[in-house]
C-alpha cells in the first residue's frame, strides 16, 4: 500500500513539473511590408485645389466627413439591421461558446453521483467457485465436517435480492504535460479573434456600400434633375421654333427637329427613374427593411456630398492593425500554428488523475455512517502505439494547414496594400477629371447661350443650336456622374484602409480607440 501511495505521489509531483511544457512551434506576428508614405499622397498636375490625403487618424465615424444627415442616420441604423451583420454576430456568439468548451478542459471535471441497484446475483457462479476452493484446497487445511459444510454450502447456496445504495463525488482531470490542452485553448481564442475580426470585416464592408449606394442614388437623382431642366430647355426652344415658323421666319424641319429633342430628353427620364428606384431598393435590402419602407425618406432629391478638403488617412503602417482582414489572417495563421503543437501533443503520453469519494451500502438506512464511506485516487497513462498512421497524417494536415494559412496571409496583406494603392490613384485621377468636366460644362454652356442668341437673330442655323443642346446635356450628366464617383472613389479609399474602425492593442498608439 505505501509503495502505491508513493508511486501515485511521484507521478503527482512529475506532473506539475511538467505541467510548463509545450510541444509544437510558439506563434510569432509575421512582420509585415509597409512603404514609407503614401504613394499617390502629393497630388500635381491640376490647376483646382484637389481633396488630398493627410497622417491624421482617421474618424472611426468616417462618414461624418462628407456633412450629410440622411447618410449619417442610415449608418447608424445599418449595424442593429443589416441581416449580415446581425448573422456575423451570432457566430461571433458561437464561437465565444467554442471558446468556453476549449477552456473546460483546463481544470478538473467533478461531478455529483447517485445510484440505486436491485440486483440477482448468479448463485450459479457462487456454486462453482466453492467447488473450486474446495478441489483446490488441501485435504491437510481442511476438517472433514469444513469439507462437508462446503459440499453442502456448493448445492445449496442461494444469494438472495441486493439493494446498493451509492452517492458521492467524483473527479477527473488531464494533467497537460506536453501542453495539449493549452494549444487547444489557444487555437479556440484565436479563431475566436478571427470570427470577431470577419464581423468587423463584414461590418466596414456593408458601411462602404450603404455609402457607395447612397451615393449612387443621389448621383442619378442629380443626372434627372439636369435631364428635366434640360428638357424645358428644350420645349423653351420648342416654343421658340414654332413661333418663328408661324412668321415664317424658319421652315418646318426646325420645329420637328426641336420637338425631336424634347422627345429624346424625354425618353431618358424613365431610364433616371428606374435606375433611383432600384438603388433605393438596394439601400432597403442592406438595411434589412421590404422594397419601399425607405422611398418617403429617400426620394426627396438631395445634392450629391461633397468630399472634404483633406482626407485622413492616417498613416501606411497602420494600416494593417486597421484592417480586420489583415488580423483575421493572422488569427487564422496563429489558431493553425497552435494547432499544430495540439497534434504533436498526442503523440505523448496522456496522464489522468481520478478520484471519487462517497458512500455504498446495501441499506439506505447504513448510507450515512463513516464506515460506508469508499474512496480512490489514482493517475492514469495512456500511451498512444499503434493508430495506423492516424497521428501522423493528423499531423502532417496540421502543417500543411499552417503553411496555407502563412500563404493566405501575405496575400491577404498584399491584396490590402493593392486596394489602398487603387483606390488613392481612382480618387485623384476622378477629382482630375471632375474638374476637367467642370471646364467643359462652362463652355458647352457658354456655346449653347451663344447658339441660341445667333439662332433668335437668324444668324445661325437650328442644327447649330441641336448640337449644342446635346453637348450640354452630355457634359452636364457626366459631370454629376463624377461628382457621385468621387464621392464613391472616397468611400472606397475608407473602405481599403479598414473604415476607421480599430481596435486596441498592446501595442497600438493611445488615439486608437475600440469601435465595435
Amino acid at each position: 500500500m505505501a509503495k502505491r501511495y508513493a508511486l501515485g505521489a511521484s507521478t503527482l509531483a512529475l506532473a506539475f513539473l511538467l505541467g510548463g511544457c509545450m510541444v509544437g512551434p510558439d506563434f510569432k506576428k509575421p512582420a509585415t511590408w509597409t512603404p514609407e508614405q503614401w504613394q499617390h499622397a502629393k497630388l500635381e498636375g491640376s490647376s483646382r485645389a484637389l481633396s488630398v490625403p493627410s497622417d491624421q487618424a482617421p474618424d472611426p465615424e468616417w462618414w461624418s466627413a462628407f456633412h450629410d444627415p440622411e447618410l449619417t442616420s442610415l449608418q447608424k441604423r445599418l449595424a442593429s439591421q443589416n441581416l449580415d451583420i446581425l448573422q456575423a454576430t451570432e457566430q461571433l456568439a458561437v464561437s465565444r461558446g467554442q471558446l468556453i468548451i476549449a477552456g473546460a478542459e483546463r481544470f478538473p471535471n467533478l461531478a455529483a453521483t447517485g445510484s440505486y441497484k436491485r440486483a440477482q446475483y448468479s448463485s450459479k457462479q457462487i456454486s462453482r467457485i466453492i467447488d473450486r476452493v474446495k478441489k483446490n484446497v488441501s485435504d491437510n487445511y481442511l476438517q472433514p465436517d469444513q469439507t462437508e459444510m462446503l459440499s453442502s454450502l456448493s448445492s445449496d447456496v442461494s444469494i438472495p435480492l441486493l439493494n446498493q445504495w451509492q452517492d458521492g463525488l467524483q473527479a477527473s482531470w488531464e494533467v497537460d504535460l506536453w501542453g495539449r490542452v493549452r494549444r487547444q485553448y489557444e487555437a479556440a481564442k484565436a479563431y475566436l479573434t478571427a470570427t470577431l475580426e470577419e464581423r468587423r470585416g463584414i461590418l466596414i464592408a456593408r458601411q462602404a456600400e450603404l455609402a457607395q449606394d447612397y451615393m449612387s442614388l443621389r448621383g442619378l437623382q442629380e443626372q434627372l434633375r439636369i435631364t428635366k431642366a434640360n428638357r424645358d430647355a428644350a420645349q423653351n426652344l420648342l416654343n421658340l421654333s414654332s413661333s418663328r415658323y408661324k412668321s415664317g421666319l424658319v421652315s418646318e424641319l426646325d420645329v420637328e427637329s426641336a420637338r425631336s429633342q424634347v422627345e429624346e430628353t424625354n425618353a431618358r427620364i424613365p431610364q433616371f427613374e428606374q435606375r433611383i428606384a432600384q438603388q433605393i431598393n438596394a439601400i432597403n435590402l442592406l438595411m434589412g427593411t421590404p422594397p419601399g419602407s425607405l422611398n418617403a425618406e429617400l426620394e426627396q432629391a438631395a445634392s450629391i456630398p461633397m468630399v472634404p478638403a483633406t482626407v485622413p488617412v492616417g498613416l501606411p503602417s497602420e494600416v494593417a492593425r486597421r484592417r480586420p482582414d489583415i488580423r483575421q489572417a493572422e488569427a487564422e495563421l496563429h489558431a493553425a500554428t497552435a494547432e499544430v503543437g495540439q497534434a504533436e501533443a498526442d503523440f505523448y503520453p496522456k496522464v489522468t488523475i481520478d478520484a471519487g469519494f462517497g458512500f455504498q451500502s446495501f441499506s439506505f438506512r447504513d448510507l450515512g455512517f463513516w464506515s460506508a464511506r469508499a474512496w480512490n485516487v489514482g493517475p492514469s497513462i495512456t500511451l498512444p502505439i499503434f493508430q495506423g498512421g492516424r497521428l501522423k497524417g493528423q499531423l502532417e494536415m496540421k502543417k500543411a494547414s499552417q503553411k496555407t494559412a502563412a500563404l493566405r496571409y501575405r496575400k491577404t496583406v498584399l491584396t490590402a496594400w493593392n486596394e489602398v494603392d487603387n483606390a488613392l490613384t481612382a480618387y485623384e485621377a476622378e477629382q482630375k477629371r471632375n474638374n476637367a468636366l467642370k471646364t467643359q460644362v462652362a463652355s458647352d454652356e457658354r456655346s449653347l447661350h451663344l447658339a441660341q442668341e445667333q439662332y433668335k437673330h437668324g444668324l445661325q442655323s437650328f442644327l447649330q443650336v441641336l448640337d449644342a443642346e446635346r453637348r450640354v446635356l452630355a457634359s452636364q450628366t457626366q459631370l454629376a456622374d463624377s461628382t457621385s464617383v468621387i464621392a464613391n472613389n472616397l468611400v472606397r479609399l475608407y473602405n481599403a484602409l479598414g473604415g476607421g474602425w480599430e481596435t486596441t492593442y498592446p501595442d497600438a498608439p493611445a488615439r486608437q480607440t475600440q469601435h465595435s
